[in-house]
């Protein structure tokens, strides 16, 4: 399976059925994780943690100019804190996480807008938790907390 995505129909499947696109979670310990601070337009950061290989891989890649492809973040989120995220109190579920070139309008939003609009998300408000940012981008990977 291609790891290439057309993503702007996939958001909309990921709505009704979010695992079946965003993947299943993997065996605790299964793989090392990796940090990456990421920002979007609104130039305010976070922290997501990836646990896919591959994605880590694309993630390096990103960070260190050697590929522009899939630039943007999207997974379903967690509404509550994680110790590598302050000091937002949601972060991404790392066995979702995922990246992409284009996507549809209903999962985007700023980093700083889900903050403020938390419990309004998985409603009408990013569907099935799935967050998409338009503008995220990665800037650079930090040592596991």
């Amino acid at each position: 399976m291609s790891r290439l995505r057309v993503l702007a129909g996939a958001v909309a499947l990921a709505v009704a059925a979010p695992l079946l696109l965003l993947g299943t979670a993997r065996p605790a310990g299964a793989d090392p994780a990796a940090y990456f601070v990421f920002t979007d337009v609104t130039r305010r950061e976070a922290v997501v943690q990836l646990t896919d290989p591959a994605d880590i891989e694309h993630a390096r890649a990103l960070v260190n100019g050697q590929t522009t492809e899939r630039p943007h973040l999207v997974g379903r989120i967690n509404k509550r804190p994680a110790p590598y995220n302050p000091p937002w109190t949601f972060h991404y579920d790392p066995a979702t996480v995922d990246f992409f070139d284009f996507a549809i309008e209903v999962c985007d939003a700023t980093i700083p807008y889900v903050e403020d609009h938390l419990d309004e998300a998985g409603g009408a408000f990013l569907p099935g938790l799935v967050w998409c940012p338009w503008t995220s981008r990665l800037l650079r990977e930090i040592p596991a907390p």
